[in-house]
């Protein structure tokens, strides 16, 4: 709540939820001192709002009495999208606390009739989408670094890598990237001299520099994240050739998973897996002929993986009459 507009605002949706708070409370709820709190209540004032500054033992701030915030005026098809907006923004992890929150606002100050038809909508709304939990939220690390690329600002970062290194680093960012419920930011990474992508949950500070770049016109976020996970560290290395061109691989295979190389015969698929009886079902499921490079004992485990299905296949014995 670092932006002095949001603490206003804040501060209105405190005095409408308190009858009467002292400056001190308002301005440790607040994050700021009281002669900050008076100006933020100045500054209510000249939008309208009207708010009593009280003095003496007792005093503190008070919205005058019977005063309400006018309803929203949305439209119908408006508070419709809004919900379906939020509802979204929470299954897939985008933020999810601070979806149910604004969510509940928006109900409060819809007029009533809307009201009563969105609330409906909110509470029967099912998505065939899995909840993502425990999904990381937007968080201040996002909108420091959205403003930076907006900006085309250099910006330090302290990270945690997933070794647990802690690292401090020079970022020319290129976008922001949500996926499966992570948020990334790729850019040209001054330590390393190359394009690298960066979880923004491991990124424990971030600050704005005065340094300016430009962004490549190559420039591909969700590319290269995508890709950059096909090569997270796993257990194994698996090495596999699919005997039909990389077009029709990729319509079964997304970037995220594997990284598919034209070569004679077809498409050299590389991946890392945590199991290998895994990687034998997932090859199973394409549907395509395939030779395996590597490692050799992945060929044991899609034989386990054929003998099983065999044996499963078998017609049940029946009692002889």
């Amino acid at each position: 709540m670092s932006h002095p507009t949001t603490r206003v605002l804040a501060m209105l949706e405190i005095l409408q939820t308190h009858h009467r708070l002292g400056g001190r409370d308002l301005a440790d709820r607040l994050g700021v001192d009281e002669r900050t709190v008076r100006r933020y209540a100045a500054r209510l004032a000249d939008l309208g709002v009207p708010v009593v500054a009280e003095r003496g033992r007792h005093g503190g701030y008070r919205l005058l009495p019977g005063y309400k915030l006018p309803p929203l005026m949305l439209t119908d098809d408006e508070a419709t999208a809004s919900v379906l907006g939020l509802r979204a923004a929470r299954r897939l992890g985008l933020a999810a606390g601070a979806a149910d929150a604004a969510l509940a606002k928006i109900l409060r100050v819809l007029p009533v009739r809307l009201r009563d038809e969105v609330g409906a909508l909110e509470e029967t709304l099912d998505f065939t989408l899995a909840e993502r939990i425990g999904a990381t939220p937007a968080s201040r690390a996002v909108l420091t670094l959205a403003a930076a690329i907006r900006d085309r600002r250099r910006v330090t970062l302290d990270y945690r890598s997933w070794k647990g290194e802690q690292t401090r680093r020079d970022l020319d960012g290129h976008g922001l990237v949500f996926h499966s419920g992570r948020w990334y930011v790729t850019g040209h990474d001054h330590r390393s001299g190359e394009t690298r992508t960066f979880r923004v949950d491991r990124i424990s500070s971030v600050t704005a520099g005065e340094g300016t770049y430009d962004i490549p016109d190559d420039a591909d976020p969700v590319r290269h994240v995508v890709a950059s996970l096909a090569r997270v560290p796993y257990t194994h290395t698996v090495e596999v050739v699919l005997h039909v061109p990389p077009a029709e691989a990729a319509r079964r295979i997304p970037p995220s998973v594997a990284e598919l190389t034209a070569t004679p015969g077809g498409t050299l698929m590389t991946m890392r897996a945590d199991s290998l009886d895994g990687a034998a079902t997932m090859l199973a499921g394409l549907g395509h002929p395939f030779t395996i490079v590597a490692p050799p004992e992945l060929r044991a485990a899609v034989r386990r993986l054929a003998a099983s299905l065999l044996e499963r296949s078998q017609e049940p014995p029946t009692d002889a009459e």
